[in-house]
């Protein structure tokens, strides 16, 4: 397999708000606030790049910003490949952070609305092993087609493609079995336990990993506190479990798991010590604060 990794997904600015406590409607409450770099494409990418691996990130980014984040990525050790959007702004994510490290998001997608077939051209493939694709891309119509048909010339070129569910809100508003047939055949899914239970329609662990086995030539689960396991039709064929951590924030915990489990695949590690490999980068990203490496 080559050893580029593109991916494609979302760039953002994420808001993290660590209220002192419950919300008071329609009053105050002190919190700690701070925004900096995020997306689910654009934390993968970067913990890609972290690992040492050789990534390109494709997106798309409000037009003030795209100098700021090519060069924010370069220093990570990522390529951009960034279309500026002369009207929308660059995408922003608030996260409201609970003290046992759970999040929710508000999100305001942005120019990432606009990705288009013309930011995703097939010259993005040269030399690349494994294209990654966050689930954010689907959930809208020009996104959709833009990383459609990448998706085509990818299956041509017989190069390998992940899929990143992303959001069980958005899946939810779509449908399951809608989102299945927009992703369509791909060699990899990493998806987290919601995200393997809505896919799939089951509630039994063994019986998920069989289910998206039919679509998926290779399925990684991510279970949080209790590891990850890899499997596929014929059901699971490896686990690892994660150790007891101090839990500060979970944002980014599974694009960091994917990025580190793919750059172990590229270097050609066994499936065992991909899986440990995944656990050991979400173990290290739900230490501290934000979707990315500090």
């Amino acid at each position: 397999m080559k050893s580029r990794v593109l991916v494609v997904g979302d760039v953002m600015t994420d808001i993290i708000v660590r209220p002192e406590g419950p919300i008071v409607v329609g009053s105050d409450r002190r919190a700690e606030i701070r925004n900096r770099p995020g997306g689910s494409g654009a934390n993968q990418a970067v913990w890609l790049g972290a690992t040492g691996a050789d990534v390109l990130f494709a997106a798309r980014v409000g037009a003030a910003d795209k100098a700021m984040y090519e060069t924010y990525f370069r220093d990570r050790g990522v390529t951009p490949a960034l279309a500026a959007d002369p009207d929308l702004p660059s995408g922003v994510l608030v996260t409201l952070l609970e003290p046992n490290g759970e999040r929710s998001f508000l999100t305001d997608r942005g120019a990432n609305l606009r990705l288009a077939a013309t930011d995703l051209p097939d010259t993005l493939l040269d030399g690349v092993g494994i294209v990654v694709i966050s689930g954010y891309s689907f959930f809208a119509a020009g996104p959709r087609e833009a990383v459609q048909s990448l998706l085509r010339a990818a299956r041509r070129l017989g190069i390998a493609i992940a899929i990143d569910p992303a959001s069980t809100g958005f899946l939810d508003e779509v449908g399951p079995q809608i989102f299945r047939e927009w992703v369509g055949k791909a060699d990899w899914i990493f998806a987290n336990e919601s995200e393997a239970e809505m896919l799939s329609g089951l509630a039994d662990f063994e019986a998920q990993m069989r289910a998206l086995g039919t679509q998926f030539r290779h399925v990684v689960i991510k279970r949080g506190q209790f590891g990850a396991a890899l499997g596929g039709q014929g059901g699971i064929a490896y686990s690892h479990p994660a150790p007891l951590v101090k839990v500060v924030d979970t944002t980014g915990a599974g694009d960091a798991f994917a990025a580190h489990f793919i750059a172990a695949l590229l270097r050609g590690e066994s499936p065992e010590a991909c899986l440990q490999r995944g656990v050991e980068g979400g173990v290290k990203a739900v230490q501290s604060v934000g979707g990315q490496p500090q």
